[in-house]
């Protein structure tokens, strides 16, 4: 008997609909919902997605919880939260999701497993944000959510209105995420695992125009054999959040290997683009397989 898997994701957004087509192409039932649409009944113990009660699927894929990470946009993961406490199957568990969504909950999981990161001091206070970019002389302030390094600032204490930058930043981000830039070689790594089991590896390459490698600002992917060092330190850090399909975001300094994050939702275009790797189908026989 077929199985009825529906894909929570972005319309037209290129992961989202390489997965809907691979369960299409699986299970001869496709459905990719965009959560905004979706409606929860307390009365009917169901959440409905265009007349659906969802409660009839067999499961459901979280690819996208939106186009955008916002504290907004939480709410959508109660949603699932519900469908799941009411025996529906759901990849990656939405509450373990939930753990890595915002960077302050990503790090602190990280940090209390002992995964090496860069240094990194997370405040609302004007003043001890300015003590922290004292300290690291030079550091990237990051929103709490935010994906492709939007929203990012690198502030100096060369520039001398550092100090205003700060504020201005804070204005827009209440709690400050201050992380000391560290040197790369040039790129970083996204390391990929299905059911906590290792996938591959791909790196984003810098356009050698901007401070980060996103793919948002001009970089490439390119595959990339890390070293067994790497693929177990990305082992430990994506095995404190139990995610069924997850990216580790892994940089190479002096200092041996550190973790700026585990993503989420994980990368299907970095593994295609890179390695030739359709991450897509294989994560729907993994969801098959373990129904």
């Amino acid at each position: 008997m077929m199985k009825k898997i529906a894909v929570i994701g972005t319309p037209d957004g290129w992961s989202s609909e390489r997965l809907a087509d691979a369960v299409a192409e699986k299970t001869n039932f496709r459905l990719l919902i965009d959560m905004q649409e979706v409606y929860l009944d307390c009365a009917k113990q169901t959440v409905f997605y265009n007349g659906l009660d969802l409660r009839s699927l067999d499961a459901i894929i979280v690819k996208k919880i939106s186009t955008e990470y916002s504290l907004e946009y939480t709410e959508r993961f109660h949603h699932l939260i519900f469908l799941k406490k009411m025996g529906l199957k759901v990849f990656s568990d939405p509450e373990k999701i939930l753990n890595c969504y915002d960077r302050m909950s990503g790090t602190l999981t990280l940090r209390a497993g002992n995964i090496p990161m860069p240094e990194t001091v997370i405040t609302e206070n004007l003043e001890s944000a300015v003590e922290a970019l004292e300290k690291f002389e030079i550091a990237v302030f990051k929103p709490l959510y935010s994906t492709k390094a939007r929203g990012m600032k690198m502030i100096s204490v060369k520039d001398e209105h550092y100090k205003s930058a700060i504020r201005r930043f804070s204005e827009e981000n209440p709690t400050m995420y201050i992380q000391k830039k560290i040197e790369i070689p040039g790129h970083d790594l996204g390391v990929a695992f299905i059911g906590g089991q290792y996938l591959a590896t791909y790196a984003r390459v810098s356009s050698g125009k901007s401070w980060n490698t996103t793919i948002y600002s001009g970089g490439k992917y390119s595959a990339y054999q890390p070293s067994q060092e790497i693929i177990d330190l990305a082992h430990k850090a994506q095995a404190l959040f139990g995610l069924d399909f997850t990216s580790v975001d892994v940089v190479e300094t002096t200092e041996g290997p550190m973790v700026f994050e585990v993503s989420a939702f994980g990368g299907f275009r970095g593994l295609y683009e890179a390695n030739g790797i359709d991450a897509a189908r294989l994560y729907v026989d993994y969801v098959l397989k373990n129904l």
